[in-house]
């Protein structure tokens, strides 16, 4: 077995003597490249932020921004990152390097004050400078003051919905961003992208009596589970880098599945959509491009990009968790999750997944290999999320339709609910309150009630079991009042 080994800005590091829960921030730290910052150690600051080389959408290579602060270096065996340090291009000998064009913007509009955030945010602009298909979606300047998503460069201000900073106001980092051009032809990190990613390796990293291991592939993993079912699972670790941060949880055997190409596929057949457990979900929101609506509504709203980049279906479905956003979305789907261990594979609706508080009926030697997602799709759907910031919160209400709606008669009705009960869970009292019925004002206020009493609600320090329900109700009053505009517009 090789030893692990990471290449940070073009030179090849050893992890060692890194611990196996060492995260990549602190790795880059010790060695001297403190442009990394640590803010929040929880994935919500951004002024950790670093590029890594993956599997591109629209080229061989996409440089994509990921939180340092969540994921371990371990997870980075063989792989290609880089800093905020090496995105300047080096100058002669005796001349300091030239600013990387993201950094030249920030400089001269005044994007950086105090500096804490800026290496972050500008470790973020740089993926989204680099994004393949950026300048097809350009748009025409702002007038002053308005606010627009994408500037007259393309640039997506979602990219940066994971950055924080307390000087500037935000409106000089907007100016930078909407004021970078297309990246040069002698651009080394564009040229990068035209080359395959690094392969993924595998992994036996061992030291002070803890283990992080990656096999080459899903059976191989699968019989390792079996041999370690203590073993954590870990893909983005975009949870499991919280717990090891804040509650300073320790595990003696860790397992990383982001890699295997049998959790990283998408298929799309004539009666269903299968997702890979492991791709992102900016990965899955790229590739779908928008053919599954409920889930291109969910996905914008689901922490921030620099999580998305990390974060899996598999994940989001695995750690069991009540408040997740995805699982009301795929219960409202009719998804359903392929669980597969050494002997073979089962599917499960995911009606069925959950069974408790973060308890579910997947064994500790099962892994979710992929979700299911039936055809047709309802044509009636929403995702609504109540939560106290717009994006990058954790939802107090999260509440998905898809309905199917044919002259005037609501034929089929799935309502999924997250954040009102120990599981998410299906609202089935409402779906039978509103199928067979005629989609009118009287049916949907009453089958509003009815949604008002669906799961158990409580009070916690984001939000009251009253206010819960009222959003449960008032969610439907929504769906309705949006349907109807849409139709008489």
């Amino acid at each position: 077995m090789v030893a692990a080994r990471i290449t940070v800005n073009g030179k090849e590091a050893p992890i060692a003597p890194a611990a196996p829960h060492t995260t990549v921030l602190d790795f880059l730290r010790e060695r001297g490249l403190t442009g990394t910052k640590e803010g929040c150690a929880e994935g919500e600051c951004g002024a950790c932020s670093v590029l890594v080389a993956r599997p591109g959408v629209n080229k061989p290579t996409d440089w994509v921004a990921v939180n340092a602060c969540l994921v371990p270096v371990a997870a980075l065996d063989g792989q290609e990152l880089v800093t905020a340090e090496g995105l300047a291009t080096p100058g002669a000998p005796g001349t300091p390097p030239a600013l990387h064009p993201v950094q030249e913007e920030m400089a001269v509009r005044g994007g950086s004050q105090c500096g804490y955030c800026t290496p972050g945010f500008v470790c973020s602009m740089a993926a989204e400078y680099y994004r393949p298909d950026r300048c097809a979606h350009a748009e025409p300047a702002p007038a002053d003051g308005a606010d627009a998503e994408h500037g007259p460069n393309g640039f997506d201000l979602h990219a940066l919905s994971g950055n924080l900073c307390r000087c500037t106001g935000y409106r000089p980092i907007r100016d930078a961003a909407f004021a970078v051009g297309a990246p040069t032809g002698d651009d080394p990190l564009a040229r990068r992208r035209e080359e395959d990613p690094p392969a993924p390796v595998a992994t036996e990293y061992r030291r002070d009596g803890a283990e992080f291991l990656r096999r080459g592939t899903l059976a191989e993993t699968l019989r390792l589970l079996r041999e370690r079912p203590d073993a954590v699972v870990v893909a983005g670790s975009t949870d499991w880098g919280v717990e090891v941060n804040i509650r300073a949880r320790r595990a003696d055997c860790v397992v990383a599945v982001d890699r295997l190409p049998e959790l990283r596929e998408l298929r799309v057949a004539s009666d269903s959509v299968e997702i890979g457990a492991a791709l992102t979900l900016t990965e899955i929101e790229r590739r779908l491009n928008g053919s599954v609506p409920l889930l291109a509504e969910l996905f914008p709203q689901f922490a921030s990009r620099l999580i998305r980049n990390g974060a899996t279906l598999g994940g989001n479905l695995g750690t069991g968790s009540p408040i997740g956003d995805s699982p009301p979305v795929l219960l409202a789907l009719e998804a359903s999750v392929v669980l597969a261990d050494a002997d073979g594979e089962r599917e499960v609706p995911l009606a069925e997944y959950f069974t408790g508080y973060r308890q579910s009926v997947r064994r500790p030697d099962e892994l979710i290999r992929a979700v299911r997602v039936p055809l047709p799709l309802s044509p009636v759907t929403a995702f609504h999320k109540i939560a106290k910031r717009r994006f990058d919160d954790i939802s107090s209400v999260a509440v998905a339709f898809a309905l199917d709606v044919e002259d005037g008669l609501v034929r089929k009705a799935r309502i999924g609910l997250g954040g009102v009960a120990a599981t998410p869970v299906r609202a089935l009292a409402t779906e039978a309150a509103l199928e067979g019925r005629a989609w009118t004002a009287q049916t949907v206020e009453a089958a509003a009630a009815v949604l008002r009493t669906e799961g158990t609600p409580m009070s916690d320090h984001r939000a009251s079991a009253a206010y819960r329900s009222a959003m449960l109700g008032q969610s439907l009053l929504k769906l309705y009042a949006q349907t109807t505009e849409a139709v008489s517009s």
